[in-house]
């Protein structure tokens, strides 16, 4: 298979959704709602906020199947973007009425540039903005990672297991679970952000 060619499911899925097979939408909503809800809620922390970005992704796919376009990547891919996006957007829409016209077009409600105040928030959402498309991304890296992968970071980080604890935990030696952790953390890196906020998981130190 090609490198760029997507999964046969996300081709099959992609032509049922066209067809308008109400099914299709279910099953693809069964597949990746939890993945929808959690990476909008880490951006948005808002619960509300997040299940109302979850209806529209899933009201847009099944609109829009054909804005799929495989080429830039599998179906799943393209749901975390969308989510992303549509996220990014309710993130900027909490700045008030007067900055958004001032974000959208760098001037104020006089024709004037927008002052030393509206530079200030407007640096201070995009920030925000940085910060929780960072974490977010961690999350979907963490999803879509190897279970074993997972498995191990979940209890390094989660659970503050050592890694003599962790191979323990998963029934390996203390190389395989310190071999797992260095590549789940280096998948991690790149979403540009640490796994949690703090120091290291106890028993690491510089091991990894």
């Amino acid at each position: 298979m090609a490198k760029d060619t997507p999964p046969r499911w996300d081709r099959k899925m992609q032509q049922r959704l066209a067809r308008g097979e109400a099914a299709a939408l279910g099953e693809l909503y069964d597949r990746f709602a939890s993945l929808v809800h959690s990476q909008a809620h880490r951006m948005l922390d808002d619960e509300s906020a997040a299940d109302l970005v979850t209806r529209e992704v899933f009201g847009y796919v099944w609109e829009n199947p054909d804005a799929y376009d495989p080429k830039q990547g599998s179906m799943r891919s393209w749901v975390a973007r969308l989510t992303h996006r549509q996220s990014v957007r309710r993130l900027r829409g909490t700045a008030p009425s007067a900055f958004a016209q001032v974000y959208e077009d760098g001037t104020d409600d006089d024709g004037g540039t927008c002052g030393a105040e509206e530079a200030v928030a407007r640096e201070e959402l995009e920030e925000r903005v940085r910060r929780a498309t960072a974490a977010a991304r961690a999350d979907y890296i963490v999803a879509s990672m190897p279970a074993p992968l997972r498995a191990a970071l979940e209890l390094a980080y989660i659970q503050r297991r050592d890694y003599r604890q962790t191979a323990a935990d998963l029934g390996v030696t203390e190389d395989e679970a310190r071999r797992r952790l260095r590549l789940g953390l280096q998948l991690l890196s790149t979403a540009n952000t640490r796994p949690l906020e703090g120091s290291s998981p106890p028993g690491y130190g510089r091991a990894l």
